[in-house]
């Protein structure tokens, strides 16, 4: 029993000692295996039992802290959750009328909507998204818009008064956005007032809302947030806590579970 008992403590030691070291910016497998003296193995037992437990969040090769706010480079996101964002395309897919005009945000869910969308015209995508336009104006059928602005550096999205300027003088059947976090209270949540600006022009031009975002999106921390309007749709995938989808459905959101 006392052997069962130090066995905990050591263990229970080594997540805290885990938790602090990714907090402090030491994001690797292998890292974090060398400054605990561990093998690597016993790393990612670690790792899942701390995601679990809600302490961190995995990524490709390691973690971070959900009490800290990381913005992915759209390399890294695009190798993550690649079945729920798959699933959530397809049930958005659906909402996009025949010949209608859409708007597609950044980020590599809305990227996997967009991939969708190359037989499905006529139809007009305005998007905010690199990756977007470039892959649907090599087809034919789908008349591509991008809007003017910044350029973000990690996410490849599209900001500034110059793509609110554009957003302004459109009219969208859907706009389907993206998101870094999702809370039901707060809404979505990005990295900067003018990435929150941007959607909240997208979103005002249309008839639709749609919020792409797969379930590793909730409960996480963000800079800036928008919130979720009550006529909004969400499409998630089926990792989605319970709670969290009732609490949408609370506020007058439509919730599509994919």
């Amino acid at each position: 029993m006392a052997g069962d008992t130090r066995v905990r403590r050591a263990t229970q030691a080594r997540h805290d000692a885990m938790v602090d070291l990714v907090r402090a910016g030491v994001d690797s497998v292998e890292v974090l295996s060398e400054r605990l003296g561990v093998s690597a193995s016993t790393v990612r037992r670690d790792l899942a039992t701390l995601q679990r437990g809600g302490r961190l969040a995995r990524t490709y090769g390691g973690a971070l802290a959900r009490d800290v706010f990381h913005e992915r480079s759209f390399t890294e996101s695009e190798r993550l959750n690649l079945a729920a964002k798959s699933a959530i395309a397809t049930a958005a897919a659906d909402l996009v009328p025949q010949g209608g005009t859409v708007f597609v945000d950044a980020g590599t869910t809305c990227l996997a909507l967009a991939q969708l969308l190359v037989d499905r015209g006529p139809l007009t995508v305005v998007t905010r998204g690199l990756e977007a336009a470039l892959l649907l104006s090599r087809t034919g059928g789908v008349d591509v818009v991008i809007v003017g602005g910044r350029v973000q550096p990690l996410s490849h999205g599209v900001t500034g008064p110059l793509s609110s300027l554009a957003l302004d003088r459109y009219h969208f059947d859907v706009a389907f956005l993206g998101a870094d976090a999702v809370d039901p209270v707060r809404g979505l949540g990005e990295p900067t007032v003018d990435e929150t600006w941007v959607k909240e022009r997208a979103a005002a031009v249309a008839d639709r809302v749609v919020l792409l975002a797969d379930a590793s999106k909730l409960e996480q921390p963000a800079p800036a947030w928008l919130p979720v309007g009550p006529s909004w749709t969400v499409v998630i995938d089926g990792a989605a806590p319970q709670a969290a989808v009732t609490q949408l459905r609370e506020r007058g959101v439509e919730v599509v579970v994919a």
